[in-house]
């Protein structure tokens, strides 16, 4: 094919516009990330205010109620003392309207304080909704500009390159990229539901404490302190479980079975009253990395749910290590689901069988509520020469 001089395409023009749009779409995302950390710094200092405003207006309104007590009492005893002034002299006539007077101005200035306190609660509860609504959009256009990034970065970058295996990138091009940000987006929940959550609410307690301090004196700060170094052995605890979650380090070293026994017992230490029972039947088989990671994160999510949703007393998982596949099985005796509700919004269920269909496998799930599950996986070999005998 013939291309003259004004057709030829500039590839380093090409290049450069393309990196030029990557860049500002990074610049972009970074923006929104500012943006979105600014507003949850706000998010947390204004929760602390609102704390401090909510006990504050506690006080003034017991205050309040004190004083409307004492106030009703002054002015019985006003009206008794002015009815029957003869009985009583001048000085206790004087008294009496002095001390309801100034029990009336006091109630009035406490009322007028609990009102501008009850409009400050209310004006800062609607500003925490509308950052609460701020942070959700924009972790949410960082998502979608990450899915675009990595789409540009990945399958677009090198143009000739993926005309040549063009075939290759329409299967599992998409399937890549939504898998990573899958588990981005769910370590990002866990971070912020766990982690982010306990030190927020370590520093607000940290300003507490202060308060108490001063307050109610060191006894009472000490208590608050005890107190808080529960919670920070909490957070550390969480963190540590995430950081094993990413990548168990045996799983490399040795293999899918030796480290699925050492997850499951740090299951049962962390959630006492669960017993997990383990079985692996027949030769066991060294799988290529790609295929073990798939089974352990399938083991991972049947027992996280479990544990979290189904308040199980006993699970059970089994490996049977078959000619031509292995079969993977979770149950568990917990309260079960019904199967059809879930079908359609459960991102857990979705994940799993996405798993199962890259490792060309299977998978079934059995439950009835109040009945327990079970979850099923089959999940074909490689080729025998990506595989050896333990």
């Amino acid at each position: 094919m013939y291309f003259d001089e004004k057709n030829k395409i500039d590839i380093q023009s090409i290049d450069f516009i393309f990196n030029r749009m990557i860049e500002n779409i990074t610049n972009s995302k970074n923006d929104i990330f500012i943006i979105s950390e600014q507003s949850r710094r706000s998010f947390e200092e204004m929760k602390i205010e609102l704390e401090l405003i909510k006990q504050k207006l506690k006080v003034v309104i017991q205050n309040s109620d004190n004083l409307a007590r004492q106030t009703q009492l002054a002015k019985q005893r006003l009206v008794e003392v002015s009815r029957h002034f003869d009985k009583y002299s001048e000085q206790q006539v004087r008294e009496a309207y002095e001390t309801a007077n100034d029990l009336q101005i006091r109630l009035s200035l406490s009322e007028a304080e609990e009102k501008s306190l009850r409009e400050k609660r209310d004006d800062l509860e609607r500003r925490l909704k509308v950052l609460y609504d701020t942070i959700q959009r924009a972790d949410h256009i960082v998502n979608q500009v990450n899915v675009v990034l990595n789409y540009l970065t990945s399958d677009l970058k090198n143009v000739g390159a993926a005309l040549e295996q063009a075939k290759l990138k329409h299967e599992f091009g998409i399937n890549i990229i939504a898998a990573q940000e899958e588990e981005r987006k769910k370590l990002s929940r866990e971070i912020h539901d766990g982690p982010a959550q306990i030190m927020a609410n370590v520093l607000m307690r940290a300003d507490l404490i202060e308060k108490t301090y001063r307050e109610r004196g060191i006894d009472a700060a000490i208590k608050e302190i005890s107190e808080l170094k529960k919670t920070v052995r909490e957070a550390l605890s969480e963190v540590r479980r995430i950081i094993y979650d990413l990548r168990p380090m045996a799983l490399d070293d040795l293999g899918i079975v030796p480290t699925l026994k050492k997850y499951l017992s740090t299951i049962m230490e962390y959630n006492k009253g669960v017993d997990i029972h383990f079985q692996s039947l027949n030769n066991e088989t060294r799988l290529p990395s790609n295929y073990e990671v798939a089974i352990f994160r399938l083991v991972q999510e049947c027992v996280n749910n479990s544990v979290k949703h189904g308040n199980p007393t006993d699970i059970w998982v089994k490996l049977e290590w078959n000619l031509n596949n292995l079969n993977v099985i979770v149950k568990d005796n917990g309260s079960g689901f019904d199967l059809e509700a879930k079908r359609e919004q459960s991102f857990g269920i979705i994940g799993m069988r996405e798993r199962v269909e890259i490792l060309k496998g299977s998978m079934d799930i059995k439950t009835k509520i109040g009945n327990g599950t079970v979850v099923m996986f089959k999940i074909p070999y490689p080729n025998n020469e990506q595989k050896f005998q333990l």
